[in-house]
Order: C-alpha cells, then sequence, then structure tokens
C-alpha cells in the first residue's frame, strides 16, 4: 500500500494519488457535511487516508447545491472514473444520497456498477419521516435537526421527497452492489441507514451494518472498516475477472 500521496485538480474535482504506484481501481468519494453543503476540498483529509491506505486513486466529486443537478455532476465524475477502469463509490451524508441514487441509476439504465459502495450517515429520505430525527435531536451535536427541513427543501427543489433519486430509500434496491453503511447510534439520520440496510438486505443485496455508540467512536472505526471492505471486494472482483 501507498504511503505518500499526491493531490491534483482533476475536471470533476481533486484527485488524491497514491506515490509510486499507479492506482488499477478508482474510489469516487462523494462529499458531505451536516448543512448538507460544503465543497469537494472538506473531503480530502478522508480521500488523503483512502488512497493512503488502499493505494487506489480517489476522485472527490464536485457537484452543484441543488437537485437534480447535484446528481447529473456525480454522474459525470463517475464516467470520468469509470473510462478508466473498475471504480468503488462512497459518499457520506448528502454524498452518501448522491452515491445511492447514482447506483440506482446505473442499475437502472443498465449500465456497468461500482465493485462496492461505502454510505456514512448518509440522508437517504428526504420526505424527513424518519423518528430518529426527534429521539436523537439533542444527542446529536453534528446536525441541527431544527435546520434540516428547510435545508432539504432548498436541496431538493420541485422534485417530489419521495422520488427514489432523491430519497434512494423509496427506491427499488434489487440488484446493487455490495453495501458498506456506517451510522452512529446517538445521529438523527440513524434510521435512514438502518432502514436503507434492512431493505438492501431483504432484496438480496450484500450488506455489511456498522453501528457505532457515538460520532466519536465512529471516526477512525469507519475508515478502517471501509479501507478493509474495499480492499475485499477488489480482491473479489479480480478472482471473479480471471475467473471468466
Amino acid at each position: 500500500m501507498a504511503s505518500e500521496v499526491r493531490v491534483e485538480e482533476g475536471p470533476f474535482g481533486p484527485e488524491v494519488r497514491p506515490e509510486g504506484a499507479a492506482a488499477e481501481q478508482t474510489v469516487l468519494y462523494v462529499h458531505g457535511d451536516p448543512r448538507l453543503a460544503g465543497t469537494p476540498q472538506d473531503a480530502l483529509p478522508t480521500a488523503r487516508e483512502l488512497a493512503r491506505l488502499t493505494g487506489r486513486a480517489v476522485v472527490c466529486a464536485r457537484y452543484r447545491p441543488r437537485f437534480p443537478q447535484a446528481l447529473e455532476d456525480v454522474y459525470a465524475a463517475w464516467e470520468h472514473c469509470h473510462d478508466r477502469g473498475p471504480v468503488a463509490v462512497a459518499g457520506k451524508r448528502l454524498g452518501g444520497a448522491l452515491a445511492a441514487g447514482l447506483l440506482l441509476r446505473l442499475r437502472d439504465a443498465g449500465a456497468p456498477l461500482p465493485t462496492c459502495a461505502v454510505l456514512t450517515s448518509p440522508v437517504l429520505d428526504f420526505t424527513l419521516d424518519a423518528p430518529s430525527l426527534l429521539l436523537n435531536a439533542v444527542a446529536d451535536r453534528a446536525m441541527d435537526a431544527g435546520s434540516l427541513p428547510g435545508r432539504a427543501a432548498a436541496y431538493a427543489g420541485t422534485t417530489p421527497r419521495d422520488h427514489p433519486l432523491l430519497s434512494p430509500l423509496h427506491g427499488n434496491l434489487h440488484g446493487l452492489p455490495p453495501l458498506q453503511l456506517h451510522a452512529a447510534g446517538t445521529e438523527v439520520l440513524l434510521d435512514d441507514t438502518l432502514s436503507f440496510a434492512t431493505r438492501a438486505a431483504h432484496s438480496g443485496v450484500a450488506v455489511d451494518l456498522r453501528v457505532y455508540e457515538d460520532l466519536s467512536a465512529q471516526g477512525w472505526k469507519a475508515l478502517g472498516a471501509t479501507v478493509a471492505f474495499l480492499t475485499s471486494w477488489r480482491r473479489s472482483a479480480s478472482f471473479s475477472s480471471s475467473d471468466v
């Protein structure tokens, strides 16, 4: 695995590459923050560690702050990565919604899918009906639950809140690639993760669900689990390809 990385500005956002190694696979990383906003640069600390620990190139997708333009931008970044070879997808919070929406769009189009996907504290239901939005509002210090409806409305615009590409929890989850999901037991988006993991598993998708005591416990544990998951499915994909 690479020990050093370099950051370059790519056509679809910053690209982090391992030094002295030809990265055979790419991770498309879709950033997000508690305000349902942010920039690709916010993802660079995580992207650096992913590139360093996996030996993969990591592309931090740049996207506009409205739907469906945001998904169009992520799709364009996907095509850029896919032209180079196998791709895994990862996303956090709003980036998790976009990563899951990308999976559904690719599946529906009959297009090649990522080798696997990792969703961390994703926003997967913009109807905002989850009980954890109320039950964990005080415990979750990272997310202002009170401002979430306004921010969600600004992002969704005129798109129906239960549209599957906006709110993947409302979509058909059959045929998706292996998924790893991370959430903290104290966060307001906990139920989005739990419900999505349950529905995906019932749809025959391989699911690795990780729930942590709180956000501080999630931290580096989630990163280590992500690296192991990406590495595991890279090996599985390589074995399957050579076995055909």
